[in-house]
C-alpha cells in the first residue's frame, strides 16, 4: 500500500505506479513558469498530475510506448481533459509529437521536459509482462507488447559476441560469456527458464547480494525496447526543443542510465570543449545548458521509507541557455 502523502504533495491515490521525487521534479520543472511541459514517460501520470494540480496555467503534453499506461493515465486526468493530451511515442519521437502537437500547444513556450527512465512499479508488477523473475511468465519484457519482439524472440536471433558485450555492459563482467553460451543454448521462453539457466553457470559462492539473474533481466530489458537509443535521442530532441529558460529533469535508476545523462548533460554544458583548464576556452565552444546542481539529487530517508524502489533514483536537472 502507499504511503500517506507529505503535507506539501498532491494527491497521488492511484497504485500503478507511485511517483519518485515528486515534490523536487515539479517545484524545480514549474520554476520555468506557464506553458507547456512535456512528459516522456507518462506512467501512472503522478508526475504530470502533479504539475496540472500545482498550476492552472500548465499544460501537458503526456508521452508513453506503452497503452496500459495511456489508458490508465487518462483515467486519472480525465479532470484535467482540456490541459493534458496523451500521445503514444517513444523517446526518440519527442521532436514528431511535438510538431503534431501544435494545435495543442497553441504556440505557447516549452517550458520543461521530464524524462522517468526504466520500468514503472505496475510493468514490473504485472508478471504477464515478463520484466522480474518473482514470478513464471513468458518472456517478453515490451514496453509496448504489440510492437518489436519479445525477449524470446530477441534471444532466438543474437549471437554470442554481441549478448556477451550486452551483458557486460551491464555489469555480468566475469560470467558474461558462461551465461551469453547458456542462454543461447538453452533459448529459454519463460522468465523462470532464464533464471534457471543463469542459476545454472553462475556459482553460489560468487554471487552478489541480490537474485543472481538481475542484471541479466535489465540487460535484456534494455535491449528489447532499444532503451540506450531511445535515451540519446530523447534527451537531443528534448533539449532541442525546450524554449530558452526551459528545464530538463531526467530521473534515472541504475549507473549505466546515470552515466549517460551525465555525459549528455556536461557535453551540453561545456558546449564540448576540451581546452585546459588553466588556459581558458579558446576553441569556441558554447554551452548549451546550465546546470543548476551539482550531481544528482537523491531521495531522502523518508521517501525511501515509503516506496523502497526511491533508493536507486537519481535526479538530474539542467536548464536551457542562449548560445
Amino acid at each position: 500500500m502507499n504511503a500517506a502523502p507529505r503535507p506539501d504533495e498532491p494527491e497521488m491515490g492511484s497504485s500503478y505506479h507511485q511517483p519518485v521525487l515528486l515534490g523536487a521534479v515539479r517545484d524545480f520543472l514549474l520554476e520555468a513558469g506557464p506553458g507547456v511541459y512535456v512528459d516522456l514517460t507518462l506512467g501512472g501520470a503522478g508526475h504530470t498530475l502533479a504539475l496540472l494540480e500545482a498550476s492552472p496555467d500548465v499544460v501537458v503534453l503526456g508521452v508513453d510506448r506503452d497503452p496500459e499506461a495511456r489508458q490508465s493515465a487518462a483515467q486519472r486526468l480525465s479532470g484535467f481533459s482540456r490541459r493534458v493530451r496523451i500521445v503514444a511515442a517513444t523517446f526518440a519521437e519527442v521532436a514528431r509529437v511535438i510538431d503534431e502537437s501544435a494545435d495543442f500547444i497553441g504556440g505557447r513556450p516549452l517550458r520543461g521536459v521530464l524524462m522517468d527512465l526504466g520500468v514503472s512499479s505496475h510493468q514490473l508488477d504485472d508478471p504477464s509482462r515478463g520484466f522480474t523473475f518473482r514470478s513464471d511468465a513468458p518472456l517478453d519484457m515490451r514496453m509496448d507488447p504489440t510492437v518489436g519482439p519479445t525477449a524470446a524472440e530477441w534471444l532466438h536471433d543474437v549471437d554470442v559476441v554481441t549478448l556477451t558485450r550486452l551483458l557486460r555492459e551491464n555489469g555480468e563482467d566475469r560470467f558474461a560469456p558462461a551465461i551469453a553460451r547458456a542462454l543461447l543454448g538453452g533459448q529459454p521462453r519463460t522468465t523462470g527458464e532464464l533464471s534457471s539457466l543463469v542459476e545454472s553457470v553462475v556459482p553460489p559462492a560468487a554471487r552478489r547480494r541480490g537474485h543472481v539473474a538481475t542484471r541479466v533481466f535489465q540487460a535484456l530489458r534494455i535491449a528489447v525496447n532499444d532503451e540506450t537509443h531511445q535515451l540519446h535521442e530523447g534527451l537531443s530532441g528534448a533539449l532541442d526543443a525546450l524554449d530558452i529558460g526551459g528545464r530538463l529533469a531526467v530521473l534515472s535508476y541504475h549507473s549505466g542510465e546515470d552515466r549517460a545523462v551525465k555525459a549528455f548533460l556536461r557535453q551540453a554544458h561545456t558546449g564540448g570543449c576540451t581546452c585546459p583548464q588553466e588556459l581558458g576556452c579558446v576553441c569556441g565552444a558554447m554551452a548549451r545548458v546550465d546546470v543548476p546542481h551539482n550531481g544528482a539529487i537523491l531521495a531522502d530517508a523518508r521517501e525511501v521509507a515509503d516506496n523502497p524502489r526511491a533508493r536507486s533514483a537519481r535526479l538530474r536537472t539542467a536548464i536551457k541557455v542562449a548560445p
